[in-house]
């Protein structure tokens, strides 16, 4: 019925210990682990799109494939084994501490999706954690990873949610005080989730067989050089995304980087509320703001350092100098293009047009106004237009700029067309999560099966959901998980 494969396990070394604690492991891209079956698990969400992408109608896999209670025959599951850098800091080894990689699934046009099991248990990388994934991660994750893939940004995706009847116990903010929540599971499908920390932890004669698999599977014909520049461009044009989009990953550490160029791993993100470049929704980096909105482009590129002294054995430096100066490149050239974009300009290129739009994203600072609906009302040019994005006054500065603004794109044929492909009506805002887990958690599915369905379309108006499309409300500005979030989100 399904073509599933194991190229990861079979070409790879794996590790000899078969002992499922935590502890070191060397000489190893992975460690072979089942999952850990849970008492209760019930389906609670599942992504049409992405099923018929995969060729799985819901319902024709028994639920307990998605928990983790039951590994098919042609399954090989394993927890891969990676390293990090992790705010800056070399932290060692760390691996997939609750992740688990069921098999490879061959889709509906050939290629190979790799499903993955997030909450699925302890592996030998867990450390002191149990291996579990709460509820309220789980959810954010599995939105945020489809509407990200419709908002055309590559990522990783999420085919089921699954809540397991068990409570796991999570230290929301690291603050000394867990508690138990209700656990989930979460079915990540990717191509591949190798990441630049599969790299920097292994040994050298692993890594050769690392990077060989890699571009045999991912970069077929690709020198060593060749593919380390790819994987420089495909991230700068990864920043360039998240950065029209006013997404902030709020976790770049060089383990939740992608080595495909998707965005991986959804833990405290966030979305631009009131434009600030020095914004970040997670409380562990409050006071470093080392993954602000604002510095993602540059720590894209200290992360590449990163991942290129881990492949200085396999590839010369002068090589791997080049592919950074290619991401610099790549981002310089591409985010003036996606700026004119959402702005409804075919280019920056008449005189002022760089000025034009590094004045508004000024303007924008002097006083709260929403990022998505700001760019998204633009189309009409004018104060009674925006009003909806700002949460008291318009910025001072602001009717100025837009007087020069509508002089310049006065004869600009086809602008409202492309600010509309450009600027989505629709993004997972934090305060809409927060009130799909409180309704979930009380058994009420409708809230999440709407996002769902409305977050497919983000860039169409769907009048009868105009309501989603709303600011942050006040009572969301200082609620946990609607403002800001910890790393064990």
């Amino acid at each position: 019925m399904f073509r599933f494969d194991n190229s990861f396990v079979r070409d790879l070394p794996g590790d000899p210990v078969s002992v499922n604690i935590p502890r070191q492991v060397a000489n190893a891209a992975y460690t072979r682990v089942d999952p850990t079956p849970v008492a209760a698990p019930r389906l609670l969400a599942w992504s049409e799109p992405l099923g018929e992408f995969l060729g799985i109608s819901k319902g024709q896999l028994d639920v307990g494939v998605f928990a983790g209670n039951r590994v098919l025959p042609e399954m090989e599951p394993y927890a891969a084994r990676y390293g990090g850098h992790q705010f800056g800091q070399w932290a060692g080894q760390l691996g997939d501490g609750r992740a688990i990689t069921l098999a490879e699934l061959v889709a509906t046009d050939g290629s190979r999706q790799e499903l993955q099991l997030k909450g699925a248990g302890r592996t030998p990388y867990s450390r002191t954690a149990v291996g579990g994934a709460v509820l309220r991660s789980s959810v954010r994750e599995f939105v945020c990873s489809e509407a990200m893939h419709f908002l055309g940004v590559p990522t990783t995706r999420a085919l089921s949610l699954v809540g397991t009847g068990e409570a796991v116990i999570r230290d929301m903010f690291y603050d000394g005080h867990p508690a138990p929540e209700p656990g989930a599971i979460v079915c990540r499908v990717a191509p591949s989730f190798v990441r630049f920390g599969n790299f920097q932890v292994l040994e050298d004669g692993i890594l050769g067989q690392l990077a060989d698999y890699v571009i045999r599977h991912h970069f077929p014909g690709y020198t060593y050089a060749a593919w380390f520049q790819e994987v420089c461009r495909r991230t700068a044009l990864l920043m360039v995304d998240w950065m029209r989009l006013g997404f902030v990953h709020g976790v770049m550490n060089t383990d939740n980087m992608s080595i495909l160029g998707l965005t991986i791993d959804y833990g405290p993100y966030g979305w631009l509320e009131g434009y600030d470049p020095m914004w970040t929704p997670n409380t562990t980096d409050a006071h470093g703001r080392r993954y602000a909105y604002g510095n993602q482009p540059h720590i894209a590129q200290w992360n590449l350092a990163r991942l290129a002294e881990a492949l200085l054995p396999l590839i010369a430096r002068e090589e791997l100098e080049t592919g950074l100066a290619l991401y610099a490149d790549t981002f310089n050239e591409a985010w003036p293009r996606a700026l004119a974009q959402k702005l409804g300009l075919a280019a920056l290129d008449q005189p002022g047009d760089a000025e034009l739009a590094n004045e508004l994203l000024s303007v924008l600072q002097e006083r709260e106004t929403d990022f998505t609906l700001f760019f998204r009302r633009l189309s009409v040019p004018d104060l009674d237009s925006l009003r909806p994005a700002f949460y008291a006054e318009p910025p001072p500065g602001l009717p100025g700029w837009l007087e020069r603004y509508a002089a310049r794109v006065r004869d600009e044929a086809g602008r409202v067309e492309r600010m509309n492909r450009a600027n989505p009506k629709y993004v997972f805002r934090n305060y809409l999560a927060v009130q799909a887990i409180d309704a979930l958690a009380q058994g009420d599915e409708t809230l999440l099966e709407r996002l769902m369905h409305v977050l497919q379309r983000p860039y169409d108006e769907q009048p009868e959901h105009e309501a989603l499309a709303a600011r942050r409300p006040e009572w969301a500005r200082e609620r946990p998980g609607a403002s800001a979030l910890s790393c064990s989100s």
